[in-house]
Formats: C-alpha cells, structure tokens, sequence
C-alpha cells in the first residue's frame, strides 16, 4: 500500500507519506492492517516528542499512552514514554516501567548507560545510579 500526498510537488520521492508491503504474508490484508496500526502508532510517538520539546507534558503523555495502547507489547515505545518521565522529574514512574523493560530485553539497560552522553537522559547522578540499579 502506497499512500501520497494530494498535491504532487518537484519532488516526487517525497510525496509518499506510507509504503507499506506485505507481499510475502499469508495473510496479507491482517499484515496490511498490523504495519498501518504500527505506523500510526508511531506517529503517536513522534507527535508526543514534539509536546514534550513544547514542554507539554500532558500532551506528551498522552501521545505516549496512545501509541501504547495500540501495541501494549512494544518495548521501544514504553522505554522512551520511561524516558521521557524520568526526563521530567518524574523518576519514580519511570522506575517500574524501566525495570520490566529491562528484565524482558537487557540491551534497553545499555543504551540507557550511554544516553546521558548525548542528553537524551537527563537525570541526575543519584536517579541515574537508581535506574541502573534494576
């Protein structure tokens, strides 16, 4: 499934807004309906980091909770909705969520070593030694 914008532009590479393929499933129309969910899902994702670069926080959230009701399982959305609450001195939420993270897959727990680095974690010493004690 290929979608596109309504008005073509000079650049034609950019007027696709989803390419979704499904050719090898033995199901496709169920895989078809799965990846749109995912990618609307994400876009619940991203329209929740840009509430939280507004410092809306609420909206943020409920971004976040939206993406994550859609695909409750996904370890990526539930790490960066953690993240983004230890982010906003809400550690003490992000805690339980980050410790499932980590107990389902360890390399959640690495990459949460090296984010400080790069200032997508910005805790303070004492929550950072908290998180890495899960």
């Amino acid at each position: 499934m290929i979608v596109v914008t309504g008005a073509p532009n000079d650049q034609p590479w950019n007027d696709k807004t989803i390419d979704v393929r499904v050719d090898d499933s033995p199901q496709p129309l169920e895989e078809l309906r799965r990846l749109y969910n995912l990618y609307i899902a994400y876009q619940h994702m991203n329209n929740g980091d840009l509430a939280t670069e507004k410092k809306d926080m609420v909206a943020a959230m409920n971004e976040y909770h939206a993406a994550m009701k859609m695909f409750p399982s996904n370890l990526e959305m539930q790490y960066w909705t953690a993240i983004t609450l230890a982010n906003n001195k809400k550690t003490d939420e992000a805690l339980p969520m980050l410790e499932k993270i980590f107990a389902a897959d360890k390399n959640w727990k690495e990459l949460t070593k090296r984010l400080p680095a790069v200032g997508l974690l910005t805790v303070s010493e004492d929550e950072m030694k908290r998180i890495m004690q899960l």
